[in-house]
């Protein structure tokens, strides 16, 4: 009997890592999917199309060279300020470089990116914090430099 209930045990613990592993491969390959649409969405000079993927919040936080920025409105602002034309946005590439669980419905990311303009290329790396709001994984804050 002991050793049924054992290879019960282990049946259940190994059946809830899958699913839990299947889990963490579903998320991180969304959260590839929305930097996937900000990507294009940049290189196609749609900075509110690329800003769907923030939380439209407030609480939204950008840090960057300049200092703190508050709030969704702030930041796409911000984004508008500091590329105003398609010389400015260019084309956008990103190189992810990790993508950590912290929490049920959050995640990190680690990555560089590349912008390739006619105003001369921008560099620099992010680190991004995803969280899932109401079924969708949105940027809760970004730190760029």
């Amino acid at each position: 009997m002991k050793k049924i209930l054992l290879l019960f045990l282990l049946c259940t613990v190994s059946f809830n890592i899958a699913i839990a592993q299947n889990d963490d491969e579903k998320n991180i390959k969304d959260i590839q999917a929305v930097l996937k649409s900000q990507r294009i969405a940049w290189s196609k000079d749609n900075i509110e199309k690329y800003m769907e993927g923030y939380w439209k919040s407030d609480s939204l936080v950008f840090y960057g060279s300049n200092g703190i920025v508050q709030g969704w409105d702030n930041t796409l602002e911000r984004y508008k300020k500091a590329y105003p034309t398609k010389e400015h946005t260019g084309k956008l590439n990103f190189r992810i470089n990790a993508v950590t669980k912290i929490a049920e419905d959050a995640y990190y990311v680690l990555g560089e990116y590349h912008i390739k303009r006619e105003v001369g290329n921008a560099d620099g790396n992010f680190m991004l914090v995803f969280k899932k709001i109401k079924g969708e994984w949105k940027i809760i804050a970004d730190m760029s430099t």
